[in-house]
């Protein structure tokens, strides 16, 4: 038997803003961030880990979230928590006066993403278990248990999943066997593209990705049409048209509806797969009209990363606003509603493609992509990857031959280094007390 005896939440943020990693046109100075849950357990060598992604202030706040959801676990004994793990999290989120601050979505809904990861990363320790082997292990009926249908059935109904994972279980042994061959993810990389990086860093960091293999390339747009069709020329001047390299644009949501239908029109001879947040994220009316006014020019819509829950995607899925439906890890509240998103994406035929673009984010997602294949579709589809703060995880993801390795090791891959914990801890970490940080403080008090 295993009991949550208590629980830490930690602000981790790490000074990206300096060299902006990470910029594009909405967030030109973001800090990469976690807001980190810790489980603890009776047993010494037994914690669950978690976190939610920010791009530094506000992690004080989810911190103080994470404290008020996560302290509705201690006490509760594991086995207890997991044997239902739908119940459990419906439980989580009826908490009627948080609810009322967030009904799931929110500051509170990034807590819950970030405890709720911990406890399947705890619950996967404790099997000796990654957590996708977690899930791929499970009957239909256990997949389906996970899921709160609440709000839903008119998209999917429990009976429909189950069908679908039954249609899938046939060729899950060999697709799990190509996972275990590190065949299940093929990777494409938004390194190169950030926003804040000069054209003669981008063109660079495109050559060398392009040499380490990749031939899906992502690249923040969002300024001036000027410098989007500029560094769109650089990019296809290195990728070309005919190569087999494909190029997707991401305005994370800086354009009104009619602006991005016209900027995306101007950029159209670039042949960008997708346009990825061209506007709002709750706005699923603006994505169908941006969707319906790009078909013509053979350019997609995706969007995700900033999509509160399973109820925007059901609306995005049903009312055919989306190409490519880009779950994120932590935005969601943790696997349970990432279950419940896979499945209506598969039902209504749009590839899932996940938000990786953070800290922790490919560690997590790595997991949620192999799911995908393995127990959902059957079919792989691309995932992101960003080349930086991966040594600061016990486990970090890592690409090899242009795929994803898949995680062996049990849990679910966010465990950070506690030596990184203590650097980059805020306010007191060393980093954040050293000389160093001076510009980002001074940012800080003059914005």
């Amino acid at each position: 038997m295993v009991t949550i005896t208590s629980h830490v939440s930690r602000d981790v943020r790490f000074p990206t803003s300096l060299d902006k990693t990470g910029s594009d046109a909405m967030n030109d100075a973001g800090d990469y961030s976690s807001a980190y849950c810790i489980l603890e357990t009776d047993h010494p060598a037994l914690e669950g880990h978690g976190m939610t992604f920010t791009i530094g202030r506000g992690n004080d706040i989810v911190c103080a979230a994470i404290d008020a959801v996560a302290a509705r676990i201690v006490g509760r004994r594991l086995e207890e928590l997991t044997k239902d793990m739908g119940a459990t999290w419906r439980w989580l989120v009826a908490d009627s006066q948080l609810r009322w601050i967030g009904p799931e979505k929110g500051v509170i809904h990034l807590a819950l993403g970030a405890v709720v990861n911990a406890l399947w990363d705890l619950w996967a320790k404790s099997l000796g278990k990654p957590v996708w082997r977690v899930v791929a292990d499970f009957s239909p009926e256990e997949y389906v248990r996970c899921i709160d249908f609440r709000y839903i059935t008119d998209a999917i109904t429990p009976e429909e999943a189950l069908k679908m994972l039954k249609e899938t279980e046939g060729g899950k042994p060999e697709r799990i066997k190509e996972a275990e061959a590190n065949r299940a993810v093929p990777a494409y990389t938004t390194s190169a593209g950030w926003l804040g990086y000069g054209e003669e860093k981008m063109k660079r960091l495109l050559e060398e990705t392009l040499a380490q293999g990749y031939s899906h390339f992502k690249l923040k747009v969002g300024g001036s049409l000027e410098d989007d069709r500029r560094r769109l020329g650089i990019a296809r001047e290195v990728l070309g048209y005919d190569k087999g390299n494909v190029l997707m644009v991401d305005a994370n949501q800086v354009w009104s509806v009619p602006e991005a239908i016209d900027h995306m029109k101007a950029l159209a001879e670039f042949k960008p797969w997708f346009i990825e947040e061209p506007t709002s994220p709750d706005d699923i009316l603006g994505h169908k009209a941006v969707r319906e006014a790009l078909k013509p020019y053979g350019i997609g819509v995706a969007t995700g990363e900033m999509c509160q829950n399973r109820v925007i995607f059901k609306q995005l899925l049903m009312s055919g606003a989306i190409d490519v439906c880009q779950i994120d890890a932590c935005r969601l509240g943790g696997v349970n509603e990432v279950l419940s998103v896979l499945l209506m994406a598969k039902k209504f035929g749009v590839p899932i493609v996940p938000h990786s673009g953070g800290v922790g984010l490919p560690e997590y997602t790595q997991h949620l992509s192999t799911i995908d294949y393995v127990v959902v579709t059957g079919k792989k589809s691309l995932l992101e990857y960003v080349d930086h703060l991966h040594e600061h995880f016990l486990h970090p993801s890592v690409i090899k031959d242009g795929y994803y390795t898949t995680p062996t090791e049990p849990g679910y891959s966010v465990e950070m280094k506690s030596e990184s914990m203590e650097e980059f801890g805020y306010p007191n970490g060393k980093f954040w007390n050293s000389e160093a940080a001076r510009p980002i403080r001074e940012h800080l008090k003059r914005n």
